[in-house]
């Protein structure tokens, strides 16, 4: 996985139709396409089950505080918007 953190989201959606986590509204849905992290950061996505493919439903997602609870395979799984921003996402 690579790590392209110098994207902005503004680029990120044009060029690719993708979204990161961290701007979705409760109840949106998606698709994750890819994680722009590496070594720990994403070993605990994929232990937590967010693998490229995977379907998230956005449950609540604090505007100024952490976290971001999703919804993963019928289990509430919790992000920091920090980590959120590194998960590339298709939105349904």
């Amino acid at each position: 996985m690579a790590v392209t953190d110098t994207t902005d989201q503004k680029d990120v959606t044009a060029m690719t139709g993708t979204k990161r986590l961290n701007s979705l509204k409760p109840g949106d849905s998606c698709i994750l396409k890819d994680i722009k992290g590496t070594g720990a950061t994403a070993q605990r996505f994929m232990d937590l089950g967010l693998i490229p493919g995977v379907t998230i439903k956005v449950v609540r997602n604090a505007p100024l505080v952490d976290p971001v609870e999703l919804l993963v395979k019928g289990s509430h799984v919790s992000v920091r918007h920090s980590e959120a921003r590194k998960i590339e996402v298709i939105p349904l």
